[in-house]
């Protein structure tokens, strides 16, 4: 009988395939949105508000704490271990509140130490259980945004700048409704995907993350009728920027979840971008502009040994498209709270892993598809060799320039919807037309292959 390993089993059983099949792919994100790494931040905030307590702001009960507190309580906080968690997670199950379970744990925690034992009741204080979570979430984002998904985009757009340059001067038929229509080159049209990513990438960057600490419905109630004479506006902003976010002063009992909507509304635009992407090169495969690399032993189809399908690009375009649809329900659903607070954004906010898990998987599979590709040349020139009639466009703009009347209706007449259209009847026609005798000799210096424009320039800027 096969021993199964217990990690295996837990793969196998997984109900979610970020947690099961491709829970290797997207690990890394455990560091931010698990459950584990929930309550971890949790612990971070209750710790740094405290710390904040003791600051001289005229709470004598809560004194500065020693070097040796502060290097414990930074000890804690950066070790927090899975046992840790464990431990918050029991003595959830007596209390049945996640944020109260965490205050409980750390004061079981500084029982030995008489210090933060003998102000204790000052953890959590004045606080709402969403002064903790609306920093721990943004705090989750933040990290994950500056050490996973930025890191991943950019490798992606690494990838397509180097497909860029490389093929920046392979003539290509671009296609317009389909149809054959004015050249490009292979490299300028990955020069388009990556300049849009760069543009996407900054507005992810840009994006502020709001955080309040304010108490029950925003407005410092049980701050001030403890302690009237503390400016707990100044120290709940010096707390909040000190953590690296941005002070929201207005809210009610939760952050109004804008700023978070807006980080998932540019995503989603960058997984549109990379949707199209998919699609595109998913064409070029079938059209033959692509090969794919073999992979020793791998099966393209159970039925048809000779395949070698895209499969990289659809997995790319499905996992994006899963991503999309719950970001654009999140960015949707979070700014929304029945009057001073409901509790929907809770339950919604433990999803932004599963939204962001199959965005970056999204990410991974294209970059694994991207460096199985192939230009194939032959195949793009034997595409324009037989697609004289693109010509048409810069003739009758000549035309133009030189006063000969209708050019476009005689150009449309000699080529519309016809497909054998030829290098000599193309030059026929130029012949016939009063001309410069330079005019001609350019026009007819052209082929499909040569007509680029900027294309391979614009490529190799990128």
């Amino acid at each position: 009988m096969t021993t199964i390993s217990s990690d295996v089993q837990q793969a196998l059983t997984a109900l979610s395939p970020l947690d099961g099949r491709y829970e290797k792919k997207v690990a890394s994100l455990r560091n931010y949105f698990s459950e584990f790494a929930l309550i971890r931040y949790r612990v971070q905030v209750e710790l740094a508000w405290l710390q904040a307590l003791s600051e001289d702001i005229g709470i004598t009960e809560v004194p500065s704490f020693s070097q040796g507190t502060l290097f414990l309580m930074r000890e804690i906080s950066e070790r927090f271990s899975v046992e840790d968690a464990m431990r918050i997670k029991n003595i959830e199950k007596t209390t049945n509140h996640d944020v109260k379970a965490v205050e409980y744990w750390l004061k079981e925690r500084f029982k030995p130490h008489p210090e933060v034992a003998e102000v204790e009741e000052f953890i959590h204080f004045a606080c709402t259980s969403e002064d903790i979570n609306n920093i721990a979430h943004a705090l989750a984002l933040r990290e994950a945004r500056e050490q996973a998904l930025l890191p991943s985009l950019r490798d992606l757009a690494n990838d397509l700048r180097a497909l860029a340059r490389a093929h920046a001067e392979q003539s290509m038929l671009a296609r317009t409704h389909g149809q054959p229509a004015t050249p490009t080159t292979l490299g300028k049209e990955i020069a388009n995907v990556c300049a849009r990513l760069e543009c996407g990438m900054e507005t992810i960057a840009r994006v502020s993350l709001p955080a309040k600490a304010n108490g029950a419905v925003g407005n410092y109630n049980a701050h001030l009728a403890t302690y009237p004479d503390v400016d707990w506006e100044a120290l709940s902003r010096r707390f909040i920027e000190h953590l690296g976010l941005t002070f929201n002063a207005y809210t009610t009992q939760i952050e109004p979840h804008d700023g978070v909507a807006e980080f998932f509304d540019a995503v989603a635009r960058i997984n549109t971008v990379l949707i199209d992407l998919s699609r595109d090169v998913w064409g070029y495969i079938s059209l033959g502009y692509f090969k794919q690399k073999v992979k020793a032993g791998e099966v393209g189809s159970s039925t048809m040994p000779h395949k070698v399908n895209p499969i990289d690009f659809e997995n790319a375009e499905g996992n994006l498209g899963i991503a999309n649809a719950l970001l654009r329900h999140l960015s949707d659903k979070l700014p929304i709270s029945r009057w001073q607070r409901d509790l929907t954004d809770s339950t919604t906010l433990r999803n932004m892993g599963v939204a962001l898990g199959h965005a970056f998987l999204g990410w991974q599979s294209l970059r694994v598809g991207l460096a199985k590709l192939e230009a194939n040349p032959e195949r793009m020139n034997e595409d324009l060799n037989q697609c004289w009639e693109i010509l048409a466009e810069p003739i009758q703009t000549m035309m133009r320039r030189y006063g000969v009347a209708n050019p476009y209706e005689k150009l449309k007449e000699l080529t519309r919807g016809k497909d054998d259209m030829t290098q000599e009847a193309l030059h026929t026609f130029i012949d016939t037309l009063t001309l410069p005798e330079a005019a001609k000799v350019r026009l007819k210096a052209l082929t499909p292959a040569s007509y680029l424009g900027k294309a391979a320039a614009l490529a190799k800027r990128v």
